[in-house]
């Protein structure tokens, strides 16, 4: 469902990736681990099209997102790929149902099909009786359930988690953990998962190792 080929990137001298290569099959949960400054999270951002790679390619779904306009390329992100950071970011002034419409509202959809998909997102994630709660009435482990649920929102090819649970104490990020199987398991929702978190990425499908820039 989704190859990264020949990645390289740099920043100036310094070499991040070089020569990267994965494949990822649909409904897989994929965690990349290694040790800080090994290029984790910078491919990461170059598959779900946050930033370009030096040289390479990255193909989801058939479509070659560097052939893509900005434009073009901007749509195919908001419906094609779902993000999860460490922290939230959730619009403060918004509730936790209003957060997850965003990107459908984004897609042009309407209100009462967005609303219709959040509920039941929420009701998935076992947060429904915080739907018109704003972040700050939220836990740190709740606020992260609607970051998720907001990632979902558009039912994305892949999710690309960065740190998700990296932010929660041991309780919420076992938790946290653990949906991410659920959420495989009923939507066929396919990972990829930057992490420091060993029971993370034990239950992984798959681990993937990278160190100085390379898969190993």
């Amino acid at each position: 469902m989704l190859s990264a080929k020949g990645i390289y990137k740099s920043y100036g001298n310094l070499k991040i990736l070089k020569g990267v290569d994965l494949e990822v099959n649909k409904g897989e949960i994929v965690s990349i681990v290694g040790a800080s400054g090994a290029g984790k999270s910078t491919l990461l951002h170059i598959i779900g099209s946050l930033d370009a790679p030096d040289a390479g390619s990255v193909i989801l779904n058939s479509v070659n997102t560097a052939k893509l306009s900005a434009k073009k390329l901007s749509a195919f992100r908001n419906t094609h790929i779902g993000f999860i950071f460490q922290f939230h970011h959730l619009l403060p002034e918004f509730t936790a149902l209003e957060n997850i419409c965003i990107p459908a509202f984004i897609a042009g959809n309407s209100k009462s099909e967005s609303e219709k998909r959040a509920a039941y997102l929420l009701e998935l994630l076992h947060v429904s009786n915080r739907a018109n709660h704003k972040p700050t009435e939220l836990s740190g482990g709740e606020q992260q359930r609607v970051a998720v649920a907001r990632a979902l929102m558009n039912n994305p090819s892949v999710v690309l988690a960065d740190e998700p649970s990296g932010n929660l104490d041991s309780e919420n990020a076992n938790s946290l953990h653990h949906l991410f199987v659920e959420l495989r398991k009923e939507l066929q929702q396919t990972f990829i998962i930057v992490t420091h978190n060993e029971h993370l990425a034990d239950i992984s499908d798959r681990k993937v190792h990278m160190k100085d820039g390379t898969i190993i």
